[in-house]
This record gives C-alpha cells, structure tokens and sequence, in this order.
C-alpha cells in the first residue's frame, strides 16, 4: 500500500519562496579537506543550479596545501562529478569556478590573516560583494580558537548589530568530548562571535525525514492527539552503519560510539519526536521547545548505566561486503581499546507528555545495513474482539520515519484478510520521498548552507543545549569509567550488535526492530 501526493492542493511549501540570501563571501577553513571536497562544494554547486544563491557571491578556501586557485578548481569539480546529486552543467560550471578561489596557510600563523583579509576583499571588490562574510570552520576543535582569534584580530569580524554587514560562523562538530572541552569551545568561540552569530552544524537535521518531523506531528491533526504516554507504548532510534573504524582510528579511539553519535545526531532527532509544540517557527522558539526536552532527562549515572547501557566493539566478521577485523586489531586502535563500537540505551523523559515511555536508542559500526530510522510503537489495542489469543498476539501498530538511505515513512496497521472469516493481517502504507516528488531532495549541507546565509538557526544547536547533551552524556562516560570492565561485549562484523542489547530491551518484553 503506498500514498500518494495531492498535486491539485496548494501547500505552504508549495507557495512559500523560500529564505532570503543575501550576496555573501563563504570562507572555508579546511578548503582542502574531505568534507570540503564531499560535501559543501557540491552543495553550493548544486544550490547555484537550483537558482537558490544571489547571483554575486564567492567561495574562499583555505588550507595548508599549496594549491593555485585553478588546482582548487580542479578538486572542486571532480568532487562535484563524483558525489553532487546533479550533473556539470559546462554554462553554470564555468561562472561558479571563477567565483573560487584558493588561499594557503597555516591556522596557527597569525600573519596569515592580514594576507587572508586582502584575498576576501580583493574578491568582494570584484564580484561587487557587500562584505557579509560567513566562515566555515570544518577543522579540528583544536584549531576553533586560533582561527577565530586570527579573524578577530585581522578585522575580519563585524559586531551582529552592524546592520549592513553580517559575520557568521559555522562550528563542524565535534565540539567538544565531554563537558568541560565542550564548555571550553564555546567559551573560545564566544569571545569572538556572538551567539546570534553562532551556527552549529549537525548534518542531520538537513535530512529531508528530520525536517518533516515537524510537519508530521504538528501540520496532522491525527497525530498530535496521541502523541504522549498514554498511546505511545515506546520509540526505538536506530542509526545502523555498515562501514567498519575505515581511516577514522585516531579519532574514534578518542570518541566512541556514544561521543560520535548519540550526543550530536541522536538526541537531536530525540528532541525532534518528543518536544512541546512550539508556539510559533521563530528559531529561537523551536531551540527552546528542544532544549526542554534535554532538561528532562532523567540522567543514568553511577551504577545505573550497568542497567541502562550497553556498549560493545565489533570482532572479525563480513560487513559491506568486506572482511572486517576485531576492532583492536584495526590498524591505529590500541590493543587493549576499551572505546565502544556500539551502544544501545534505554532512557525516560520525565515529564507529563512521556511519564513512563521507554525510548531506546542503539547506534553501532559493522552493521549489517546502513540505515537510519525512528520507530513510534503505539500500546497494543484491548484483549478484545481482534487480541483475544496470547499465543497470537495481534502486531501493533509502528508509525516508522526512515531517514537514510531511503527517506520516507511508513505506518502499519492491521487489515482484514480478503475471505469470509474475520482474519487480520499487518499491512503497511508507505511514503518514499523519492516515489512521491519528481524533484530530488535536496542534501542536508544544501539546507544548512541556505539556511546560514539567510540568517535561519531553527535547525543549529545553541550553546546552552550542546552544554546541556554533555552533562547528560559526560554523566554516562564517567559512569563507564567507573563500572566498566576492563574487556567490552563483543558482535561479529555483520550483525545487528550483541547479544547483551537484545536482553536490555527484552527484559522490557519489547524487541528490536529490523533494520
């Protein structure tokens, strides 16, 4: 059973022009990394084609390798070949190439800054740029202060209330691997650049699935309703990912499953599925509306994460198709490694809406599929009429929203079977985004980016609320710390984690879904 789009019925996104740009130089710090090359390239390209930019505007990378600007054209095009959602357009390819250009230095030299600022206005002078300038910071954490300092100090910076200049920053994640750093970063950053200035990014709040959270619970009357403890049985979040450790080894060793995902990414979209409406779309409004969420966390601390956690590394198996190694024997991971591949959680948002609701989060490397997913279980209908027999209890019904790689929903409900006895069969309705529009989504850093550039943080993480998602999480870090043991749960590469997380949500008679 699928559903289909009513093309005949306007719609607010159908009549809505969209956010307004402003001509604007982006300065990228880390211009010759991978996610440069992967990711934003092709999101400004692809915005460009999509006619969502003003058409004066420039793109400033900056990175130690020493590249003319026509070498920073050449990487820009081939990450553009190789992973934009659209094709080289030669007309378009030829404008937005000359719009880039390519300084080279290094972070931590401050002399570099002065040479920084003579590029910038040398190219707003003559692409007739008004001096709104937006920085991408997409380095390490380490380098945030010096490259904001350096700004600061080259006079790169505008204060937010000058009204015809803008300065934005945005901050790559991780900020921060425990509450104190995190608190650090933000402090670093704060001396330079307004909060009102501040936009930090987390790639998957771009994702179509996750914007249409909103839209789902609050633009349908049929949901809101029953969008609370006393219809919602639980919720399951999965993120599932089918790569191994790969290059990443001295990061993760430092990071972890639970620092790599559930700070940022997970408790995100659980601020999404469980927040109060909001009275209006003001950004700030929405970021309250989620904060609160964060607030009500009963924390898991001490010897409670033994009952509430679970966390695991993969051992010698087949994933994607590859052989895979025990993690530590990885290449760059110490032999005796203690940091999680995967963690699965079980947690409780104390207040009126979710008294009582378990959800469950589970996230892990060497998975069987890459999938993302949020999962609403409704409670089981009476032991009547239709639920009558233990043995053969009726399936319930699974509101499910899939975020990657094939972002859609899909709800179940139950069906008679065609014939002349009452029999019921589980029957799903599905939306696929791509089946339902004839335009491609767009890729999450395309709405991040428009978003920045027309001044819309709804979808950024303010200050208080990253503060707020690390005390939660810094709580079960030092709980592991001290009631860990020394050797962690173990799952071959491949399968859907160990056995220890199925008991964590069997013991609640409750089981994992398929993904």
């Amino acid at each position: 059973m699928t559903m289909t789009i009513d093309q005949d019925k306007p719609s607010i996104m159908q009549t809505n022009s969209g956010p307004t740009v402003k001509p604007c130089t982006l300065v990228i710090f880390g211009g010759s990394g991978d996610l440069t090359r992967r990711k934003l390239l092709p999101a400004i390209y692809n915005l460009v084609l999509d006619g969502l930019l003003p058409p004066n505007y420039a793109v400033v990378g900056i990175g130690r390798k020493t590249w003319s600007d026509d070498e920073f054209r050449t990487v820009a095009r081939e990450g553009i070949e190789k992973f934009s959602r659209q094709s080289i357009q030669e007309d378009k390819w030829e404008e937005f190439a000359r719009r880039l250009r390519y300084f080279s230095g290094a972070i931590d030299d401050p002399n570099m800054y002065h040479g920084l600022r003579s590029q910038i206005e040398e190219v707003e002078t003559q692409f007739d740029l008004p001096g709104h300038r937006i920085f991408y910071l997409a380095i390490p954490p380490t380098s945030f202060a010096p490259s904001c300092l350096g700004l600061q100090q080259a006079g790169l910076i505008y204060p937010p209330e000058l009204p015809d200049r803008i300065s934005r920053v945005i901050v790559e994640k991780p900020i921060g691997h425990d509450l104190e750093s995190a608190r650090a970063i933000n402090v670093t950053i704060g001396e330079v650049f307004d909060e009102s200035q501040i936009y930090r990014i987390d790639h998957y709040l771009g994702k179509e699935t996750v914007q249409n959270i909103m839209v789902l619970r609050f633009a349908n009357s049929i949901f809101e309703p029953i969008w609370n403890a006393k219809y919602i049985d639980h919720i399951q979040i999965t993120v599932s990912e089918a790569e191994g450790l790969g290059t990443r080894a001295s990061y993760y060793e430092e990071a972890g499953a639970l620092r790599d995902m559930v700070q940022n990414h997970i408790l995100q979209l659980l601020c999404l599925i469980a927040m109060e409406p909001p009275y209006s779309l003001d950004p700030d409004v929405i970021r309250n509306a989620r904060m609160e969420v964060l607030r009500c966390l009963h924390p898991i601390r001490g010897k409670d994460v033994e009952q509430f956690t679970v966390r695991a590394q993969y051992s010698h198996g087949t994933a994607n198709d590859q052989e895979v190694p025990g993690y530590r024997r990885e290449e760059g991971v110490k032999a005796d490694s203690t940091t999680e591949t995967f963690v699965a959680l079980k947690l409780f948002i104390e207040n009126w809406r979710w008294s009582g609701v378990p959800f469950y989060l589970r996230t892990g490397k060497a998975m069987p599929a890459r999938a993302s997913e949020i999962a609403v279980q409704f409670k089981d209908i009476p032991e009547i009429l239709f639920n009558t027999m233990p043995e053969a209890r009726q399936a319930p019904n699974v509101l499910t929203l899939r975020i990657q790689p094939h972002e859609g929903m899909s709800l179940r409900i139950m069906s008679k079977i065609p014939g002349n006895r009452a029999r019921s069969h589980p029957v799903e309705m599905n939306f696929n985004y791509g089946d339902a529009f004839s335009e491609p989504s767009p890729e999450a850093y395309e709405r991040l980016l428009l978003d920045v550039m027309a001044g819309d943080a709804s979808l950024f993480m303010r200050r208080d609320a990253v503060e707020a998602s690390w005390a939660w999480i810094t709580d079960i870090l030092e709980g592991w710390k001290a009631h860990g043991g020394r050797w962690l749960p173990e799952y071959p590469a491949g399968t859907r984690g160990p056995v220890e997380a199925d008991r964590l949500i069997e013991s609640d008679n409750r089981k994992w879904r398929l993904v």
